[in-house]
């Protein structure tokens, strides 16, 4: 079915309201609440993620609808509960943006890009004490309910902006090879799981530091790390079929095998 023309926020508002009507709504949207949607505008925003890492702007513009009505339905539930409605949102990022750019909406300059961080960590700041949070640390502001990567690439870049990071990627490389092996002798010791918890934690800590470093995206990175290993691993099960004996018949030795041979198949594909 053809999409009809001339649809506008009002439309998803609305129809957003009629699915949450509780007489002759949806039973499944009615019964929804805060918390059972969080998971979702979640994963919706990996969605979005991962089609502008595929460059499918036609998905892409669905999943940023699909985020969309993520927005639209925490709204309508605020609305319902009497915190607020769906012009209020609207409102209060139009203020912040408008707030939290005064070298663009305002008077003030800014000599670098970095003085422009400073700044806008001043605000933040600021804001955060008009609503009585007195945190003033250089970590202050960090959400809890980030993934924990991502939780631990906001504090090195906090912790960064006052000084406090490696000039440049050899230390962090180093420090990386120093925790793979407290990792290797806290196996050697024989360490319970907290122990390895721990030791886990720092190397994966000084992953996303050392990503940092490179410029790199970590999610992006480990999406591209995922792909590759399901795209191989799903050639092997096909070279596996092909000569007579499923994957999980093989011997670890000849699974290695089928590894190489479909990382050897990918190596002379030739590259647009």
């Amino acid at each position: 079915m053809d999409t009809p023309p001339g649809r506008s926020i009002d439309d998803l508002l609305a129809i957003m309201a009629r699915l949450r009507d509780r007489e002759h709504g949806c039973p499944w949207d009615v019964e929804q609440d805060f918390d059972t949607i969080a998971p979702y505008t979640i994963e919706e925003a990996y969605e979005v993620a991962d089609a502008i890492d595929r460059k499918d702007y036609a998905d892409l513009r669905d999943e940023l609808g699909d985020l969309l009505l993520q927005v639209v339905f925490h709204a309508r539930m605020a609305e319902e509960a009497g915190h607020f409605v769906f012009a209020d949102v609207v409102a209060a990022i139009c203020d912040k943006l408008v707030r939290r750019h005064p070298h663009v909406f305002g008077a003030a300059r800014f000599d670098s890009a970095a003085a422009q961080t400073r700044a806008w960590d001043a605000l933040k700041a600021a804001e955060r004490a008009d609503k009585g949070d007195a945190d003033d640390s250089a970590l202050a502001g960090i959400a809890r309910g980030l993934p924990e990567w991502q939780r631990a690439l906001k504090l090195q870049q906090k912790a960064a902006r006052v000084g406090f990071d490696w000039p440049e990627v050899g230390p962090v490389l180093a420090k990386l090879s120093e925790e793979i092996e407290e990792v290797r002798c806290e196996f050697a010791a024989g360490a319970d799981a907290e122990r390895l918890t721990d030791e886990v934690g720092d190397v994966l800590f000084v992953c996303v530091n050392l990503a940092r470093h490179a410029k790199v995206d970590f999610s992006q990175a480990l999406r591209h790390a995922n792909a590759k290993f399901e795209r191989r691993f799903r050639r092997m099960e096909a070279l596996a079929v092909a000569s007579g004996q499923a994957l999980g018949e093989r011997t670890l030795a000849e699974q290695d095998a089928l590894w190489d041979a479909a990382k050897a198949e990918e190596r002379q594909r030739p590259t647009r």
